[in-house]
């Protein structure tokens, strides 16, 4: 046997062992040997393969550390979103979500899995033949960063799938987090350097996967678990998720040991008790469970809405709540003009994070709470997320306290503040005059999930609209390098870095260009579904409230913000120049130059399994024709098209008379 052969032999045993082992240590939690042996394994690895370079594979256990420092990630679009979950924040919330799947299924019992709601980063991690190829982070759940150099350095993610029955394509989605333990020893580390300290476990890991060093990432605490799947080819998908998790357990990946499978709303209500009696118990922080219906079928006749899945729901925890004083009460103007009353609080920690500040939303709520500077309050994070004042400490009010009044003008501009019928805010009326609705306004507009425009803080902006020098959006684009570098904290290297990502912003998606004007509650969401509807600028400008009220999740308020924002000429006018003069462009939308319109004023309702596409396709192909597509079935249905497994779409159909087209019909129809 040539020297070159048995080299081969004696590296593909040891990464076989070493990767047995990584198994039994971080997926199974129990360990056969001791680290000792573990280190000694790998070094014979490392020595070997330093003697045989020509052998070292992406897949070896040697590799995951030592790509190069990245210079900035790389955008990732996910071919399935990966969509957030709806919340409940009480036990009739889940009742209500029960009831609904029972109803919907025409069943008395549901049967679903229970996770723990980890409270990490969300990741997408895909496997061509068994390899790692790419990591991606959930990012706006249509797109995300690539990290796959710093996600292979994470001990519990294996870069080759055990066994030889998994998928040809599989995409797993987890949750990279880091344990209480971690935390506190990386922060203890901080310390030490005289680095800056993680506010919580959540944060140091999410900044840890974000480095664009994955060296760094090496080095801190991180680990996984696995809770679903994206893409899966060239295997059939099992029955249910639980099935799933299994299998994903048996390929090496990583699921957690408190994952259960349970029958009824009882079982799901006394599973949420028992986790919430353990959660200071738990090496990690969690903030909740996660109840999916097990039965895939089932989930798909369910189906989705534009947020979130309806088969699936998280319930929060109860928010920790502190004592802490009121030391101030100012008023804060937002991007839409609303004026909102702010307590500032002397520092608490709430949630594992220090809280300074906690909203009072608006004057009814101040005056139904009662809150005035000087009281002790209890605070509380709402959804583990927004501080809020939730009651007043009476018996430890100060002495002469005064009740607080909001200011009838904008404390920014001198603008009068105005209430607009039916809403409980008051809104300064200057408009882009009030250089606080300005600033908001450019905020939103470089935010991450709108032009996602680098380096343009809050600081900055302030000065460029103080200084004149931008006044509208289209302004940003003018700015010469001169300019900014004279601003104060700003070098060269930092406004050329600037003027690249505002050249780089240029080129966008029309989803987030959509997000970015900052319309009156058009989000993410909103913006993606006129997207889809209107698939043009031109198209979405033109449309009437009536045609607005025809986009899934646009109510008669959000229309007629919609309707008003592009009736303003200023508005008009902003956009030509971001378009015309300043070049912001995107892909064109499919269906856009769309000719073909045979199927407008119809609308659609797709149940089953269809053979000869998926449902999503079956949707564009009908969008793209002008037709509407609905996920319930009503008297203004036109088609309910039936694949195979139709569940109660298809009764409720037959009940009330609504066309329906089996998937050769629907195929004829397309043809015409």
């Amino acid at each position: 046997m040539s020297e070159n052969v048995a080299a081969v032999k004696q590296i593909e045993r040891l990464r076989d062992e070493i990767n047995q082992h990584n198994y039994y240590y971080h997926v199974l939690d129990e360990p056969h040997i001791p680290d000792v042996e573990y280190d000694r394994l790998y070094q014979q690895l490392q020595a070997l393969e330093q003697q045989n370079p020509d052998l070292i594979t992406a897949d070896s256990p040697t590799q995951r550390v030592g790509a190069a420092p990245l210079s900035s990630f790389a955008e990732v679009s996910h071919e399935i979103p990966m969509l957030s979950l709806s919340n409940a924040f009480q036990a009739q919330d889940v009742t209500a979500f029960d009831q609904r799947i029972c109803q919907r299924l025409n069943t008395e019992q549901a049967c679903y899995t229970a996770e723990l709601k980890m409270d990490g980063l969300a990741v997408s991690l895909l496997y061509e033949s068994g390899l790692l190829v790419r990591a991606a982070t959930r990012g706006d759940g249509t797109s995300g960063e690539d990290v796959t150099a710093n996600v292979r350095t994470i001990s519990s993610i294996p870069l080759k799938l055990r066994g030889d029955d998994y998928p040809q394509r599989l995409e797993v989605r987890g949750e990279v987090y880091m344990s209480k333990q971690g935390f506190h020893d990386l922060n203890q580390r901080q310390t030490e350097l005289g680095a800056k300290l993680f506010a919580n476990p959540r944060n140091a890991a999410a900044g840890s996967l974000r480095q664009l060093d994955p060296a760094i990432t090496a080095s801190r605490p991180l680990s996984i678990y696995c809770y679903g799947i994206g893409i899966i080819e060239g295997a059939e998908l099992p029955e249910s998720h639980y099935q799933m998790l299994q299998s994903l357990r048996a390929w090496g990946l990583r699921i957690s040991d408190e994952t259960a499978r349970l029958a009824g709303l009882q079982a799901c209500l006394d599973y949420y008790q028992a986790v919430m009696r353990r959660r200071s118990q738990l090496p990690y922080e969690i903030d909740g469970v996660v109840y999916k219906l097990d039965d895939y079928a089932q989930q798909q006749e369910m189906g989705f809405i534009s947020r979130a899945p309806r088969w699936a729901i998280a319930y929060k925890f109860p928010p920790e709540e502190e004592l802490t004083r009121v030391e101030n009460i100012d008023v804060q103007v937002g991007r839409t003009g609303a004026l909102t009353p702010v307590a500032r609080l002397e520092a608490v920690k709430v949630g594992g994070v220090i809280v300074t500040n906690a909203t009072l939303h608006n004057q009814q709520e101040l005056e139904r709470k009662d809150v005035r500077i000087g009281d002790t309050v209890v605070v509380r994070r709402a959804g583990d997320v927004i501080p809020e004042v939730v009651r007043v400490i009476l018996e430890r009010r100060p002495e002469h306290t005064e009740p607080y009044q909001i200011p009838k003008t904008c404390p920014i501009c001198g603008s009068a503040a105005v209430r607009e019928e039916n809403q409980a805010a008051l809104r300064c009326s200057g408009g882009l005059v009030c250089p606080a609705q300005r600033i908001q306004a450019i905020l939103h507009f470089a935010s991450r999930k709108a032009m996602d425009i680098e380096g343009l803080g809050e600081k900055l902006v302030e000065q460029l609209v103080e200084r004149g020098l931008v006044n509208r959006l289209p302004d940003l684009y003018r700015l010469s390098l001169e300019q900014l570098a004279a601003m104060e904290r700003m070098g060269e290297k930092s406004a050329q870095n600037l003027i690249d990502a505002l050249q780089k912003s240029r080129s966008t998606r029309f989803n987030r260009f959509i997000y970015a004007l900052g319309i009156r509650e058009v989000g993410e969401a909103t913006a993606l579904s006129l997207t889809n509807h209107f698939k043009s600028l031109s198209r979405l400008q033109q449309a009437s409230e009536e045609e607005l009220l025809e986009v899934e999740d646009v109510g008669p308020v959000v229309a007629a913000n919609i309707a008003a924002f592009f009736r303003q000429s200023e508005n008009v006018s902003v956009l030509q120049s971001l378009v015309d003069e300043v070049g912001i462009h995107w892909p064109e939308v499919a269906g856009s130059d769309q000719t073909d319109a045979s199927l407008a004023g119809q609308t659609f309702v797709l149940t089953g399994t269809l053979e000869s596409f998926s449902r999503e396709q079956a949707k564009q192909l009908l969008l793209a024709r002008g037709a509407r597509v609905s996920g319930s079935v009503s008297a203004k249905t036109s088609y309910l098209v039936a694949g195979e497994n139709a569940g109660s779409k298809y009764d409720k159909a037959e009940k009330l008379g609504v066309t329906i087209l089996s998937e050769q019909q629907l195929l004829q129809l397309l043809a015409e």
